[in-house]
């Protein structure tokens, strides 16, 4: 069982990490005019991303300014939730994985 909820947690991570990848791109994109934002599935999946990744980012963005107009805040996210995901998660299963065997 906490393997079970050791995996879900880590894919968990690992999927928010993905969404703020696929997020910071998406932006630039529409930055620089290759995708417009008039287009239904583009709007959708650009609202949906923002949905996923504002929770997470925004305690990064109210901490780090933008740097000459560019925010390197999913940058510190994504190195945090890694850090979370290779070090912080094990240490704490371990006492449940050494309880249960």
């Amino acid at each position: 069982m906490a393997g079970f909820l050791y995996t879900i947690i880590s894919t968990l991570l690992q999927l928010v990490i993905y969404a703020i990848i696929a997020s910071a791109i998406l932006s630039w994109l529409v930055a620089f005019n290759v995708i417009n934002l008039r287009n239904q599935f583009i709007y959708a999946v650009v609202r949906f991303l923002n949905a996923v990744t504002g929770p997470v980012l925004r305690p990064f963005q109210k901490v780090i300014p933008p740097l000459g107009g560019v925010d390197i805040s999913p940058i510190i996210a994504i190195l945090v939730l890694q850090a979370a995901n290779s070090y912080l998660l094990p240490w704490l299963f371990r006492p449940v994985f050494a309880m249960l065997g």
